[in-house]
């Protein structure tokens, strides 16, 4: 094959209805579907380039040699668009991230989203858009959902195949701006990929998934309806109930951070004042708060000022994968 690079720009999105625990570790096939939004302006940037005299896979990330576990990941899904395009030969990546990777940002699922349209059109594949979030899924499940654009929601589907992610609405449906309150840059010492494997251990882990029909009706219609006092109200539950079952596995897992529950109770505060604010977590210390559009200097202005906050990051509704040149 002609050797040429290809390079797609993904954004990470930030879960309202929490993907936590799998049916099938190896597939990742989640315990329950997800709802979530992908985070405009914040992105991973990934080029491949297959080469017929390369003898083994490379990757960068921001300019830095990768190997063991993170390559391994990485050449696991080169080895499914292998197998796709059937080809053989390794491939060098690059991929740059302009956000802390590791810290609950949703690094690896912008990282997976980019990786497989960048892989797959370097390969001379024309994936589907549900191909391709299948394929992102295989390297990190919530990868899934930042394939499509703006609001997305993750079916469980029923098998291998029909798993994937689809936008509900389109990224100008409603301005939702996140605000993250930056409490630990820092790598969290337990990845989501371990944490997925101990959800079934925590005895709560079952009524959570049972409920979790329920709260995406919620969250969905909210979403639909730009309700937001009804979808700051699900959220803040979705993430307390996730959160829950990691606090209460075996071994436990405590993302949380003294800072962390300081916001909690902030945000919660200033919502019951008028401002429209609510807050989810994802596996990190880092919390994601959630505000209509015009509001989102002030939210902004009022995280910096709390103790423990060491930045802000704002994004708005992000657009879906693309190829960048």
């Amino acid at each position: 094959m002609n050797t040429h690079t290809i390079t797609a720009q993904s954004s990470p999105n930030i879960a309202f209805i929490k993907y936590w625990g799998n049916r099938d570790n190896t597939m990742r096939l989640p315990a329950n579907g997800s709802i979530s939004m992908n985070l405009d302006g914040l992105f991973t940037r990934t080029s491949v380039t297959f080469n017929a005299s390369a003898q083994t896979d490379s990757l960068l990330i921001n300019n830095k040699p990768v190997t063991g576990p993170g390559l391994t990941r990485v050449s696991y899904i080169l080895d499914l668009v292998r197998e796709m395009a059937k080809i053989n030969e390794r491939a060098e990546v690059k991929s740059e991230n302009n956000f802390p990777a590791g810290a609950g940002i949703a690094s690896s699922a912008s990282a997976f989203a980019a990786l497989a349209l960048s892989a797959s059109k370097a390969a001379g594949l024309n994936l589907s858009e549900p191909e391709l979030s299948v394929l992102a899924r295989r390297g990190s499940g919530s990868a899934s959902r930042s394939i499509p654009a703006g609001f997305v929601e993750w079916q469980m589907g029923s098998n291998e195949k029909d798993c994937f992610a689809f936008s509900i609405a389109p990224v100008d449906h409603w301005n939702l701006v996140d605000c993250i309150a930056v409490v630990s840059a820092a790598h969290k010492k337990t990845g989501s990929t371990e944490g997925h494997a101990l959800a079934g251990t925590s005895p709560l882990q079952n009524a959570r998934v049972e409920d979790a029909p329920r709260r995406l009706e919620i969250c969905r219609n909210a979403i639909l309806k730009k309700d937001f006092e009804a979808f700051a109200a699900i959220i803040e539950h979705d993430s307390d109930i996730m959160h829950s079952v990691m606090m209460t596995s075996n071994p436990p897992l405590m993302y949380w951070q003294a800072a962390t529950v300081g916001i909690f109770h902030e945000v919660r505060a200033w919502r019951a004042g008028g401002l429209p604010v609510g807050y989810t977590v994802d596996a990190g210390a880092n919390v994601h708060v959630l505000c209509l559009g015009e509001k989102a200097k002030e939210v902004e202005k009022r995280l910096r000022e709390l103790p423990g906050v060491e930045n802000v990051l704002v994004a708005g509704v992000g657009d879906a994968a693309k190829i960048v040149s």
